[in-house]
């Protein structure tokens, strides 16, 4: 297990079209550690906005692409990085998260 401080937990927040439906729920997508766990994810959301209280964290593995490269395409094969997110629900009293406002 790798020691993570709360502040290297969230890379950034996955803006797309179903995540912004989302927040009418007052659920939030971050790009998290990959080694980083629920508890991890819950403790960093809390200290990095004032106000919020988690519900609960659901998080996801997603696997890196195969990439291929060369004069023809296919000499060379690699994936790209793994990465892992987290859908975090907060409870109704709980102040919402102030990056994702202004978009």
């Amino acid at each position: 297990m790798a020691n993570i401080q709360y502040y290297d937990v969230i890379l950034k927040p996955v803006v797309t079209e179903k995540s912004m439906n989302l927040m009418a729920e007052k659920k939030y997508t971050f790009l998290v550690h990959p080694d980083a766990t629920k508890t991890q994810v819950k403790e960093a959301v809390e200290k990095m906005f004032d106000g919020t209280i988690v519900k609960s964290v659901h998080t996801m593995n997603c696997e890196g692409k195969t990439k291929r490269s060369g004069m023809n395409r296919g000499m060379t094969s690699g994936k790209t990085a793994k990465t892992k997110k987290a859908i975090v629900q907060l409870t109704e009293d709980s102040a919402d998260i102030e990056i994702f406002q202004g978009l």
